[in-house]
């Protein structure tokens, strides 16, 4: 008799009995997940040995079949690692796969592991265990571009660039600076994540398929056994819930803005017409008809492939804006739009630390790129500080302005004489003003572009991406 149920159980699907007909092949593909949730085989092997415990801690299972499942699905997890798993027809998806093959290894106590359990719960259980471990590796990805980009700021405080608003020159700043202004916020994004995790870890496993479980399961320990902070509150939320999902896309995808602001940035400065960047060879191509051409293609796709991102946060979000209150096939498609994103964010985060710790400053250029006219907010300050408003310091600042551009000259060119015309207070020492190094360092308040504000970010970046909070790890169950 078990013998004829374990043959019937490894050739059915999990939900077969009430149905007589065969599914339509073109059905059977379009309902298949597997090329898509086998990623997940190590997180559904761990809930299915917590849940094994817990069943035989509920009474469910003895301690004999209990091992016994504990066993096969360690012998599942083996083939999984080493590449001999075989995938079978009617293995729809990564539960039904790892179901079945364990009922081949153990027979039919196999077919006990589901007691009390739907793949509602299952699947959501596996994907936040998988989340987990993949979020961890992001965050230690993220902080290591962090510390590329605070090395080098700290490597390089002295290269002065022209900084820029409305892409129009504005007032002189440290290439660390601009560095550094990425990198915060880079440190955010990774702020941002570790409280997505925290928020995501919580174990909808015991919840049944929407009403609870009926056996008795101690949910408190399972979820502590799983590494989670407790079971979700309520059996009907549980399933149907995918605000993780869409958290950690909504996080991908204003990393990926993020980076693609670093990406442009670096676009236009490795342009011929700045100059302030060579992008290293291992993150540029050639034209196929232009010798000359070094193009920037690493940084264009960390610009283009954001849109891919976003694009799979509006499908996620359009999937579940209709959907009626517990679980919905629709659910199925959360995995493709986001896995695709975290494995984008992957190559994206690999890719700008590459660009970053590769590329070759060319402070000469960036000091030519300098001009006089960056300073004339610096010629107001002048007059603040002999006690004249600033609104009129401005004006003043402005008609010098006016009055250089009507020579032709650089603001710097300007004597103390034609200052004084246009205010009594200018005086000799007003040529100090003319001083790239003076004004960046003028700027010496916190978060400031002085040489010591810019070192002092530079370490407290460099600290935090150490031994800054990471996303829990998933702790695989034995």
């Amino acid at each position: 008799l078990n013998s004829t149920f374990s043959q019937r159980a490894t050739m059915s699907k999990l939900w077969g009995g009430r149905f007589t007909g065969k599914t339509d092949p073109v059905m059977e593909a379009f309902n298949d997940s597997l090329a898509v949730d086998q990623v997940m085989w190590a997180a559904d092997l761990d809930g299915s040995v917590a849940y094994a415990k817990a069943l035989q801690a509920a009474g469910v299972l003895t301690a004999e079949e209990s091992t016994s499942i504990r066993d096969g699905l360690n012998k599942v997890r083996n083939e999984w690692s080493d590449g001999t798993f075989e995938v079978k027809p009617g293995d729809e998806d990564i539960h039904t796969a790892n179901e079945r093959r364990l009922t081949e290894i153990i027979g039919a106590a196999g077919g006990k592991v589901h007691t009390g359990r739907s793949r509602n719960d299952q699947v959501v259980t596996d994907l936040r265990l998988h989340l987990r471990s993949r979020c961890a590796e992001l965050g230690g990805q993220l902080r290591e571009l962090i510390l590329v980009a605070a090395r080098r700021a700290e490597a390089e405080v002295d290269y002065l660039m022209p900084g820029y608003t409305h892409l129009q020159s504005a007032q002189p700043i440290r290439w660390g600076h601009w560095m550094l202004a990425h990198a915060w916020a880079w440190k955010r994004d990774g702020e941002r994540l570790v409280q997505a995790v925290d928020r995501m870890n919580e174990c909808p496993l015991g919840s049944g398929a929407l009403a609870g479980h009926p056996f008795g399961l101690d949910r408190v320990a399972l979820a502590a056994d799983l590494g989670f902070n407790g079971p979700t509150p309520n059996s009907l939320d549980s399933v149907s819930d995918r605000d993780f999902v869409v958290e950690l896309s909504s996080w991908a995808s204003l990393l990926m803005v993020h980076l693609s602001r670093f990406a442009e940035d670096l676009i236009i400065y490795s342009s011929q017409e700045f100059g302030f960047v060579r992008c290293g060879d291992s993150y540029s191509t050639g034209s196929s008809l232009m010798p000359q051409k070094k193009n920037p293609d690493a940084a264009e796709l960390l610009r283009g492939k954001s849109a891919r991102v976003i694009g799979h946060h509006v499908t996620l979000l359009t999937m579940l804006k209709g959907l009626p209150t517990a679980y919905n096939k629709d659910l199925q498609e959360d995995k493709q739009a986001l896995f695709d994103t975290l494995e984008t964010v992957d190559a994206a985060l690999k890719i700008a630390s590459g660009v970053l710790s590769t590329l070759t400053p060319q402070p000469t250029r960036m000091r030519e790129a300098l001009n006089s006219f960056m300073l004339a907010t610096d010629l107001s300050e002048y007059l603040v500080r002999k006690g004249v408003p600033f609104r009129e310091t401005h004006h003043i600042s402005g008609r010098a302005v006016q009055l250089a551009e009507g020579k032709n000259c650089a603001l710097t060119a300007l004597s103390v004489d034609e200052l004084k015309s246009l205010h009594p207070l200018f005086e000799d020492d007003v040529l100090k003003v003319w001083d790239f190094d003076a004004s960046v360092e003028r700027k010496d308040s916190v978060g400031g572009t002085s040489k010591r504000r810019v070192l002092e970010q530079a370490k407290k970046l460099q600290d935090w991406a150490v031994a800054g909070e990471t996303p829990m790890k998933r702790s695989r169950t034995e």
